[in-house]
């Protein structure tokens, strides 16, 4: 009898397509689950994998770290998960469990870390592999399509929100995915939006006014009101200058993207005032808990925009040109 195997989507190396291939299904470890894929989310921290800006990846990789699933096999050891449970698996996949951060509550920063579709193959397939410590259970209030966005751009999202402090006037830079899920609870905690999009992309801007913003403007524009704070999920680094002018004294820029391109040299003057600039690295176990709490409640409410496994690539271009309004999912 054959040994069973999978479809999945392939990066072999940086700057390449992904492939096509079938290959054998594994078997969950100890303390690990098999996941049946359901969707999984395009994000795009993939791109900067696929891109070659993150440069470590595991090779071949199977990419995708916003996975929703279902659990058919469970591994020794394994406790508080159940077999057909629906379970989601973001970009967290393991830490060592044992150093000052882990025992800290900052698992996020722990230095032996493994991240899902990067370092461990994620959701490009028909199952994966993830620990079950890091498989967080679903609300029920949203289809696989629409919960796979919260696994990753509202998980990290949210952390960056946390970071604003009690921001009442926020700044939203780049208003992709992790944007128009931060805007709905930004608003739902009664805080009032500035959306700030490509020059020229009144679509964008638009877009960002039908969920609440109370202004939408291009990047190169400075807000009608000082900003408490400011989130960036585009990964441009000059955008780091034009949000710490368009902060108010003391205010935050909470810079949220696992990269970003070369921050440009700016004066004091633009951070003095005690003006904060800070990074957003991963997420807990304890954030992922919270939020699929939260959402439901808020009711979080993702744009997405679905694909077949073998459209990876095409999802990817399109996120990459700036093709997917809302969210971009792969259905196996």
């Amino acid at each position: 009898m054959p040994a069973p195997t999978m479809k999945a989507m392939l990066l072999r190396a940086a700057h390449l397509p992904l492939q096509a291939a079938v290959l054998p299904l594994p078997s969950p470890g100890p303390r690990e689950a098999l996941i049946r894929v359901r969707a999984c989310g395009v994000c795009r921290t993939d791109l900067h994998v696929a891109d070659g800006e993150l440069s470590q990846p595991k090779l071949p990789l199977v990419p995708g770290h916003e996975i929703v699933g279902t659990v058919e096999a469970l591994g020794s050891g394994v406790t508080g998960l159940a077999i057909g449970q629906r379970v989601g698996v973001p970009w967290l996949g393991a830490t060592c469990g044992r150093c000052g951060y882990c025992t800290g509550g900052r698992e996020n920063l722990c230095s032996d870390a493994k991240f899902t579709g990067y370092t461990l193959d994620g959701g490009y397939a028909e199952y994966a592999i993830a620990g079950a410590h890091f498989c967080l259970p679903l609300p029920d209030a949203f289809d696989d399509a629409h919960a796979a966005p919260l696994l990753c751009a509202g998980l990290i999202g949210h952390r960056a929100l946390g970071m604003a402090g009690d921001a009442k006037r926020l700044g939203i830079y780049g208003f992709g995915a992790a944007a128009h899920i931060v805007a709905q609870v930004a608003k739902w905690e009664g805080r009032q939006v500035f959306a700030f999009t490509k020059p020229g992309d009144v679509e964008g801007q638009q877009f960002a006014r039908s969920l609440g913003a109370a202004w939408a403007g291009g990047s190169d524009e400075m807000p009608p009101e000082e900003l408490d704070a400011a989130l960036l999920f585009a990964p441009v680094g000059a955008l780091v200058p034009a949000a710490l002018r368009a902060t108010a004294r003391g205010g935050s820029v909470v810079c949220a993207g696992i990269h970003m391109s070369e921050i440009p040299a700016f004066p004091y003057s633009i951070l003095w005032g005690e003006r904060v600039l800070r990074s957003v690295a991963n997420l807990t176990r304890e954030d992922g808990l919270r939020f699929l709490e939260l959402a439901p409640k808020v009711p979080v409410k993702t744009e997405v925009t679905t694909y077949s496994l073998e459209e990876a690539n095409r999802a990817l271009d399109d996120l990459r040109e700036g093709r997917v309004k809302g969210a971009a999912v792969l259905i196996p």
